[in-house]
């Protein structure tokens, strides 16, 4: 078979042509430090890589979520513990408040210390987070749990409302607890053998008034509240304690979800630069001699012939 040389000048031509593309293509991942420059270059590799990336943008979600639940539980914790400290002081006082060596001018003393640590109580139950959202308001974030109305009686103007947040894959955590529920009332027994609730702040304004009049009764009744409303304030401390060994636990399990992920990615789309670089240098030694074949090959025509 007789070859033309046009057809030698363009299979030469497109001979050259594709060792300088793979070339090309072999210098641009070494630039990168990638495998695939192009999805083009690998479509099934590069839907893999696209895959794990989106896969760890949610890792990274859940992450950013585990740590906005820490520091909010982080600040009820720490919310609660005063409070709890608030209380304790409260039974000291109110313990002396009872003792007979005490006077009217002694306990109202005691009073005002007492109403001054009502209204310590009150700022932590108004605490609010890093992002000056309230803790214990349930999804009313940005009105404070407990305000004062025209009388001056403390009330909740939080609502029930309870806020999860997801922080793995099936897998959600309770970020709050509402102010009624941190700071829940009592249940009062009356004289006639009824019984009527009392909020958190209602019964501590009665032991603060059974003090200052030295009502000895309402001072034993308002001692005994104080042990329930320190042991609801306790058990919120052990959910929220209990809510951040599960945060712990969950950073841990995504740090290692994470490592995996990025381990399998590195293995698809990074680039082992002495296989590349070694690839490269085939690549030109091709190049080079497809160019000095050509050069001398086309030399062999009718006219270098003749001359």
């Amino acid at each position: 078979m007789k070859i033309s040389t046009g057809y030698f000048f363009d299979r030469a031509l497109t001979q050259m042509t594709t060792t300088q593309n793979t070339l090309a293509q072999s210098q641009a991942q070494l630039s990168t430090g990638k495998q695939v420059v192009q999805p083009s270059d690998a479509p099934d590799q590069a839907t893999a890589i696209q895959r794990l990336k989106s896969v760890l943008a949610r890792q990274d979600s859940f992450e950013k979520a585990v740590q906005n639940a820490k520091n909010r539980l982080t600040a009820e914790e720490t919310a609660l513990e005063s409070s709890s400290t608030l209380l304790t002081r409260m039974k000291e006082l109110t313990i002396q408040a009872l003792n007979d060596t005490y006077g009217p001018k002694d306990r109202e003393i005691i009073a005002v210390e007492l109403q001054g640590l009502q209204e310590d109580l009150l700022s932590f139950a108004n605490t609010r987070d890093v992002n000056g959202a309230y803790l214990f308001s349930g999804s009313r974030v940005f009105t404070p749990p407990f305000g004062r109305n025209a009388d001056g009686q403390i009330y909740y103007q939080g609502d029930e409302t309870v806020n999860m947040v997801e922080v793995g894959d099936q897998r959600s955590l309770r970020l709050n607890r509402t102010g009624t529920e941190v700071f829940g009332g009592v249940s009062r027994e009356l004289e006639d053998g009824s019984r009527e609730g009392r909020s958190f702040f209602e019964s501590v304004q009665d032991l603060v008034d059974a003090v200052r009049t030295s009502d000895r009764e309402a001072m034993n009744r308002g001692l005994a509240e104080l042990d329930d409303l320190s042991q609801g304030v306790a058990v919120s401390i052990a959910k929220v304690g209990s809510a951040m060994n599960v945060v712990e636990g969950q950073t841990a399990v995504l740090d290692e979800t994470r490592l995996q992920l990025k381990t399998v990615l590195s293995e698809i789309e990074d680039l082992d630069y002495t296989e590349a670089v070694t690839e490269m240098q085939k690549r030109m030694m091709a190049l080079e001699a497809s160019q000095a074949s050509f050069a001398q090959i086309s030399r062999l025509n009718l006219f270098e012939y003749i001359r």
